[in-house]
């Protein structure tokens, strides 16, 4: 669904949104959470940036790698399951993870990103802990979240913050319009990425690391895009994707 609805709750991608950056704690949460929503903005034209916060060095499951492979696996991966989606331009800005904070070295380095692709949408991670899908706030996805909603405000906007991104680096002053965030405990905004979910399935897949000991990955998947598409009151057999929708000041 490509609507350009732009009400506070709606179902679509609001309208003049041509940039849009995704900025996830790990690789695989674009994934996860917005994969499907992704393959469609690119399909409908729009240009995609992902932002990855950590290399998710303390994730797997194989006690046979050796760890200090992990990192560029994790990013190899994240590498081609963006490609499937349709997007090509990652920045990672290779913090460690499970210590990620909202520091403002993160927030430095999350400004600097929205500054160079200069999206009106920006998608993240729900600050607010969820206690009805505790994995869905791992506290990286957490501290992701808080990074870049202080980014986005007031840090982004104004000229005088990180003075040395716009003195030594070239990098204006950028206002978002508007914020997504997975996982967040009251959603209002639904995609019907029904006819994405396959790219959706196939991105984490390329997950390997991550996913290739889940039997029920697909399963679990169309569950929850089920779930999430009863709850946005589509039709039968409908998949969807939810996040809370903010539109921030202009």
């Amino acid at each position: 669904m490509t609507s350009t609805n732009t009400d506070e709750t709606n179902f679509g991608i609001p309208e003049g949104v041509t940039r849009v950056l995704v900025v996830a704690a790990h690789p695989d949460d674009v994934d996860f959470g917005a994969s499907g929503t992704i393959a469609q903005m690119t399909q409908a034209g729009i240009s995609v940036t992902y932002c990855i916060c950590t290399d998710g060095d303390a994730g797997g499951f194989d006690d046979t790698t050796d760890r200090s492979h992990i990192p560029g696996i994790r990013r190899a991966e994240q590498t081609e399951a963006a490609k499937l989606c349709g997007v090509t331009d990652i920045h990672f800005l290779g913090y460690k993870d499970g210590y990620l904070e909202a520091s403002h070295e993160v927030q430095r380095d999350i400004v600097r990103v929205m500054r160079k692709v200069q999206p009106q949408l920006v998608i993240t991670q729900s600050p607010e802990r969820n206690w009805e899908r505790l994995p869905a706030s791992h506290p990286d996805h957490m501290a992701a979240g808080e990074a870049t909603a202080r980014a986005l405000y007031p840090a982004v906007r104004n000229p005088y913050a990180y003075p040395e991104l716009r003195l030594e680096e070239g990098l204006e002053a950028w206002t978002v319009t508007w914020l997504w965030l997975q996982g967040h405990p009251e959603p209002n905004h639904w995609i019907d990425m029904t006819d994405t979910f396959p790219t959706k399935l196939q991105a984490l897949h390329s997950h390997a690391s991550q996913t290739s000991h889940m039997e029920e990955l697909e399963e679990m998947l169309r569950g929850w895009g089920t779930m999430q598409a009863k709850a946005a009151g589509f039709a039968e057999g409908k998949l969807a994707e939810t996040f809370r929708q903010i539109k921030l000041p202009d």
